[in-house]
């Protein structure tokens, strides 16, 4: 085996605590060091001697007893180190008061305390290729980066605040920390719906729900400000009207590493913007287009937001699946797939998993040599209390959940959504909470996914979501070749209800008519009238019939494809 470098490691005087150097070396070894251990006690002289006789690279050292003796061991290292020497990289591992006793002589590189974790590990390692002390090659496109923290997923946080001075210094605060390697921007409505015609903005609203971006230089201070500590890449909020302005708005100032945008959502639907349903689904797909031609990763982001409104577990999953298959159709290669846990509320964790198992399946049976897909997961923001401590437990419950199924990216939402905006600190402190969940998970889970109620439900749904496209399918103008892409279809499948949601009552565009309820732990449709559960099959052909068209087939020949996904 070729190894890249070579790590020499040793505690220091009569220091016997190896545990934490045996934990480095093994993860060393996993990313291709050779290493070697010096066992305790170590001299000086005998530490020295050993780095000459294996031509160490690396050198890590460690000490957990008493600072002032500490101190006095690394001046005596000090003393004996030719040039040679110190030109090698030097770290260190030990309480963290003895850490801060040594800082001060100067003498390692990097330091690993009782709060380093297996991924500030890996970080290091990984950037081992550098020869000084904070030099940084961490990779500034996703799907590099995702390879680079492999087999840990990439943390996703999102930060805006209403300054875009304290906006800045919190970015900066947070890249210092290496807690983070995806910073999403939360821009205010004001930047999203009217940043390409300034006059239309609400100046009551400057900074409702975000940081108030006015200016191209605002985007490129955030990203200087992420240049530094692990490098975060930076991405941002697509716009509700101007979408494909706004793309290229994004990727010339912050290199956003991937686009997201939903299908029907940002119009009339929500009031996010004021583009007609049809006509927002069509500017919708073209900017899945645009990313798709330029090779940038993209999210539909489109499950969650029917989800969030109380719909059915089968819309939501179907929703899921329109969202993957347009951005497909668009041309999307790399596609990032969102599963948001924890919504509707009290849908329970059992189902709430076989719901994104369904997600998963549907999406990936999407995959061939030019469409490749990408589990990103989150914890609902709805499900946060606003008492922090319950909020924190909600938090590393939910992305417990959620690693069953082995994300490529774990959007951290911090724990205190529930009751302010989170300040740099919040997103802070909420990503050592998931890092701990995910340093435990990456050890081993139980395979669960195979739990009989969980494959039933799944199997349930997926079943549904195919009558929900054979609905889609026979509403369409005869002449239509793919129902599933074409914005008149699927405008209709929401006028009349197919696609629907308790919380679009009162809508122009959507029949809102639809009941729904938590029943069991899985969020279904009711009869308004008696709340008994409403068969998927059976509230469709009501739908059907009373619009005019055929209802559904048992037989249906053009089910989608799933790719069974096993943990």
């Amino acid at each position: 085996m070729n190894y890249t470098k070579i790590i020499l490691c040793a505690t220091l005087g009569s220091c016997v605590h190896v545990a934490g150097i045996f934990n480095f070396m093994k993860l060393a070894q996993e990313q291709n060091y050779k290493t070697e251990f010096l066992r305790p006690p170590n001299t000086i002289f005998e530490i020295i001697q050993k780095i000459h006789q294996t031509d160490a690279d690396i050198i890590a050292l460690s000490y957990r007893l008493t600072p002032e003796v500490a101190v006095d061991i690394i001046k005596e290292l000090q003393l004996n180190l030719t040039q040679e020497l110190k030109s090698k990289i030097w770290i260190f591992g030990g309480t963290t008061p003895v850490c801060e006793a040594i800082k001060p002589l100067g003498v390692f590189h990097h330091y690993f305390n009782g709060e380093t974790t297996d991924f500030d590990v890996l970080a290091f390692l990984q950037r081992s290729q550098i020869l000084t002390k904070e030099e940084c090659i961490v990779p500034t496109t996703l799907i590099k980066r995702m390879d680079f923290v492999k087999p840990y997923p990439l943390l996703r946080a999102h930060f805006g605040i209403s300054s875009v001075d304290k906006t800045i210094k919190g970015i900066e605060e947070i890249s210092q920390a290496k807690v983070i390697d995806i910073i999403s921007i939360g821009p205010d409505q004001n930047f999203q719906e009217h940043f390409f015609s300034p006059k239309d903005m609400k100046k009551l609203e400057k900074g409702a729900g975000g940081v108030p971006i006015r200016s191209e230089d605002d985007l490129v201070r955030m990203y200087q400000a992420s240049r530094q500590g692990n490098f975060p890449l930076l991405r941002c909020y697509s716009g509700t009207r101007n979408l494909l302005k706004m793309a290229e708005l994004l990727n010339r100032t912050i290199n956003n590493p991937w686009g997201a945008t939903p299908l029907f959502w940002y119009s009339e639907l929500d009031g996010r913007s004021s583009r007609r349903l049809p006509e927002a689904i069509k500017e919708n797909q073209n900017n899945m287009a645009w990313y798709g031609a330029h090779k940038i990763p993209f999210e539909s982001n489109e499950s969650h937001h029917w989800n969030l409104r109380s719909a059915p577990d089968a819309v939501g999953v179907t929703a899921s699946f329109l969202g993957a298959y347009n951005a497909k159709k668009a041309g999307v290669e790399k596609y990032i797939s969102q599963l948001m846990f924890d919504t509707p509320l009290n849908i329970s964790p059992r189902f709430d998993l076989a719901k994104m198992i369904a997600k998963t399946e549907l999406i990936e049976g999407l995959h061939d040599s030019n469409f490749t897909s990408f589990r990103q997961v989150r914890t609902g923001l709805l499900s946060f209390p606003e008492d922090p401590h319950l909020a924190k437990g909600q938090l590393a419950s939910s992305l417990q959940m959620a690693m069953f199924l082995k994300p490529h990216i774990v959007h951290v939402v911090s724990f205190c959504e529930g009751n302010h905006i989170a300040t740099s600190q919040d997103v802070i402190e909420s990503a050592k909470i998931a890092r701990r969940v995910i340093s435990n998970s990456i050890r081993g889970l139980p395979s669960i996914i195979h739990d009989q109620q969980i494959q039933a439900y799944k199997q349930e749904l997926i079943t549904d979501v195919n009558y929900i496209l054979q609905a889609i399918n026979l509403i369409a103008n005869p002449n239509v070749i793919d129902p599933l892409i074409d914005p008149l279809t699927l405008s209709a499948a929401v006028k009349f209800g197919i696609l629907d949601a308790p919380h679009l009552r009162g809508s122009n565009v959507a029949r809102g008519d639809i009941e729904t309820a938590i029943i069991d732990g899985k969020c279904l449709s009711v009869d308004k009238y008696t709340l008994k559960i409403c068969a998927e099959r059976d509230r469709l052909n009501s739908i059907l019939d009373r619009e005019g068209f055929p209802t559904l087939k048992e037989d249906w020949r053009t089910k989608v494809n799933v790719k069974v996904f096993s943990n």
